[in-house]
């Protein structure tokens, strides 16, 4: 079974701003792009994905990631992250009824796409499933079967109204990079230990830079 991905990402300009300890206003937006690249390089690299729509009206994040393969979804309805979402899947389903379809946040650049196959595969026995991030509170995939509504609620505390939605929480190994989304200056210093893709790492070392 391969997948949709549906992976919303919001203005650059106001992305990230939990970051300003670490990134400032003028690098904020280029890093939120280099996350949102490096996760969907990955995403478009496992061979459990058949495609992924980008949910945006960011022009620079339309271009920069349809460069790499995606399909862009644009007049995104407003509303905050669920809306989006709704939108997108609505979009791809519309096109193709019968896919499987997960949502993954855009904001996971130390993504494997070996570790996002395991957790793809694992999703496959459920109606609807979902993968915890790595501080055990938020979401960073939700996955539906053909014909089930995805049904998102992300936001505070996703983890628990996912599991109360009916969602099953999936329970993995060896999957960290897929949990580990960064919000956080700790968080993205965790991401780099883990190793993150070149375009976030290029960002990085300005970051590196500017602290020196």
């Amino acid at each position: 079974m391969q997948w949709t991905l549906v992976v919303p990402v919001k203005p650059l300009a106001r992305a990230k701003s939990r970051l300003s300890d670490t990134a400032d206003d003028g690098v904020r937006p280029g890093l939120a792009l280099a996350f949102a690249q490096d996760t969907v390089a990955a995403a478009l690299a496992c061979p459990a994905v058949a495609d992924v729509a980008v949910v945006t009206d960011d022009p620079r994040a339309g271009r920069e990631l349809a460069a790499l393969g995606a399909g862009i979804v644009a007049g995104e309805p407003g509303g905050g992250l669920n809306a989006a979402l709704l939108h997108g899947t609505a979009v791809v389903r519309a096109a193709r009824p019968e896919s499987p379809v997960a949502a993954l946040n855009a904001d996971l650049p130390a993504l494997r796409p070996a570790e996002l196959a395991l957790v793809l595969a694992a999703a496959t026995q459920f109606p609807r499933a979902f993968l915890p991030d790595a501080a055990g509170i938020g979401t960073t995939l939700l996955a539906a079967a053909p014909g089930r509504e995805l049904s998102p609620a992300f936001g505070t505390d996703s983890r628990a109204r996912h599991r109360a939605s009916g969602a099953v929480e999936l329970r993995l190994d060896a999957v960290d990079s897929v949990r580990q989304d960064v919000d956080t200056g700790d968080d993205l210093r965790t991401a780099l230990a883990l190793g993150v893709g070149p375009r976030t790492a290029a960002v990085a070392a300005r970051l590196l830079i500017v602290g020196q």
